[in-house]
């Protein structure tokens, strides 16, 4: 399992892969998490011995296929529980970002696709991104 932090980087290594970013380098997460490169060069160092990236200074950071499931898993799980707040406890859109970054952190086996399945299987979030479905397995 990991830890909170690991998978904060393994979602925002996804994001910006599905931004278009040609080249996710050291100091694009860096800025995307607003946090110091030399923190995040130890983090990819971590990730890449659990297998869940490779990384070649020449060509950036890539998500395995191990990272790309845990990846796409979080990203669900944070769409479901956005779309969830919204629609039925009523929160703001502009509230529920926050408290789904708390909640995508959940492990329970079965708690995302009951979530999904009470929503209707909705196809995108409040914010318009497409909530993955729970059979993807790429980028």
């Amino acid at each position: 399992m990991q830890t909170l932090s690991e998978e904060n980087y393994l979602k925002i290594i996804y994001n910006l892969y599905k931004e278009g970013l040609a080249k996710i380098t050291p100091t694009a997460i860096a800025e995307a998490l607003s946090n110091n490169p030399a923190s995040v060069v130890d983090m990819i160092k971590k990730l890449v011995d659990k297998e869940l990236l490779q990384y070649e200074k020449s060509k950036g950071v890539k998500l395995t296929d191990k990272g790309t499931l845990i990846a796409i898993s979080i990203v669900r799980k944070h769409r479901l529980w956005e779309a969830f707040l919204l629609e039925k406890l009523g929160y703001g859109w502009d509230e529920v970002h926050d408290i789904a970054e708390q909640l995508e952190h959940v492990h329970h086996p079965e708690l995302a696709d009951r979530l999904d399945k009470y929503l209707g299987f909705p196809q995108y979030d409040p914010h318009g991104d497409p909530i993955p479905r729970r059979t993807a397995r790429q980028l």
